[in-house]
């Protein structure tokens, strides 16, 4: 009895097997399976390719953004330009995907076989684009990588640059009101600091309305105009202290060239007694110009003094440098008087001593001249001949009753400085060669 029973229960476990071993095909699933596999595989490959590319654009999209946001060059307007190209191309290979996917119930019950694999080859179709597109706009990355870095480098400039222009502007400010606490209006700087208002307003509003370069080109700018500003204002007390030595200095240079002049009539009194006319008649005026120079000095110094307590601080430079440029040339032409005549008391005395040195100085550059040579070249020879010719010639005009020692002095001189014009010409000519 137990082997009858267990007949059946046999039979019915062997009637799987049979179908799924020696059948024609599967009980569950088949072809058709396989297909629907394949193509969910060829989908959720498509779907791994279209968010990468999604991604790289979105990515690429903010790097296209941070160039325009610094650059208007034809270049980065090329760039947008092939970027909007690229994105035309990614949405035809985006609505092919889409498509595909729409296309197709991959988890339909019963589907067929011909169905699954036409939705595989749509979705590798569609895949296989979008990679494509994908290494398309990888190159285009690439080749931004110029541009790109420059926009970086400028972005990264721009905080820092505009956080100097606030800091020097305060900078600026705090240096005015401490030089204001001194006693120092300093208009002047306080309207230079005025003018940079606007600028740090604008400053303010930032690069997205005024544009990263242009934000940029401002702050430097604020910054160096602020600094100047600073250091102007810094140096205003040590520029009123100069400015109070210099009118007390030169003043009393005034008063002392005013007694140096009195004592020119003095010496033309001994150059008329004891020289011939042409050896003083240039200097004849010298006590009149000097008394006027004098004069016009000590009233520019009144202008400076006035300037200097209006705090006009460039007004009382300038009229400062025009009272020192008065008072050297009444310097010189005081000292000139005293100068000659001392000159003409040692050429009256020795003249010898004037002549032996002239002519030292042309036997020099004569030697000099045939140094490593048997004839001299006459574009040196002839100017050192006419120097000792006219060298003979200034010392017969000591002959007489009343000589021209100035005059000679004047021409012995000349001489010296033509030998001179003679020897720097040799020297450069042997150096070059």
């Amino acid at each position: 009895m137990l082997t009858l029973v267990a007949l059946p229960l046999l039979a019915t476990l062997a009637l799987p097997a049979a179908f799924a071993g020696g059948g024609t095909r599967r009980w569950f699933g088949g072809r058709s399976e396989s297909q629907r596999a394949e193509a969910q595989a060829a989908k959720d490959a498509a779907a791994a390719a279209f968010y990468e590319l999604d991604t790289a654009q979105r990515d690429l999209r903010i790097s296209i953004e941070t160039i325009t946001a610094v650059d208007d060059s034809p270049a980065a307007r090329r760039a947008v330009s092939d970027f909007a190209a690229l994105g035309r191309r990614i949405d035809e290979a985006s609505q092919k995907y889409i498509t595909a996917v729409d296309a197709h119930d991959l988890d339909r019950d019963e589907l067929e076989a011909s169905v699954a694999a036409r939705a595989r080859g749509e979705l590798v179709a569609a895949k296989d684009e979008l990679v494509r597109v994908k290494a398309d706009l990888d190159r285009f990355e690439q080749s931004l990588a110029p541009l790109l870095g420059k926009a970086e480098t400028q972005l990264a400039r721009l905080a820092p640059a505009v956080e100097r222009a606030r800091q020097a502007l305060l900078a600026a400010s705090n240096a005015l009101d401490s030089v204001r606490r001194s006693g120092l209006r300093a208009d002047d700087l306080a309207a230079r600091l005025a003018a940079l208002g606007p600028e740090l307003t604008k400053l303010n509003q930032g690069a997205g309305q005024h544009g990263v370069a242009e934000t940029l080109e401002r702050a430097e700018r604020v910054s160096r105009e602020a600094a100047a500003v600073r250091s102007e204002a810094e140096r205003l007390p040590e520029r009123a202290a100069e400015i109070d030595h210099r009118l007390v200095s030169l003043r009393t240079r005034a008063q002392a060239l005013t007694t140096r002049s009195e004592q020119v009539e003095p010496v033309l009194s001994e150059l008329r007694r004891r020289f011939s006319t042409a050896c003083w008649q240039d200097l004849q005026h010298v006590p009149e110009q000097a008394a006027e120079s004098v004069r016009q000095a000590e009233e520019k110094l009144r202008e400076a003094r006035a300037a200097r307590e209006a705090q006009r601080w460039p007004d009382a430079t300038s009229l400062l440098a025009t009272v020192r440029a008065l008072l050297n040339s009444t310097d010189e032409a005081v000292s000139a008087a005293g100068d000659r005549l001392r000159r003409l008391n040692a050429v009256q005395k020795d003249p010898q001593q004037e002549i032996d040195r002239t002519r030292f100085a042309i036997r020099d550059a004569q030697r000099l001249a045939m140094a490593g040579r048997t004839t001299p070249d006459p574009r040196q020879a002839r100017p050192l001949d006419d120097s000792v010719a006219r060298l003979d010639r200034a010392v017969a005009t000591l002959e007489g009753r009343h000589p021209d020692y100035w005059h000679f002095l004047t021409e012995t001189e000349a001489v010296r400085q033509t030998v001179a014009r003679v020897v720097a010409q040799i020297r450069e000519e042997r150096g070059g060669a």
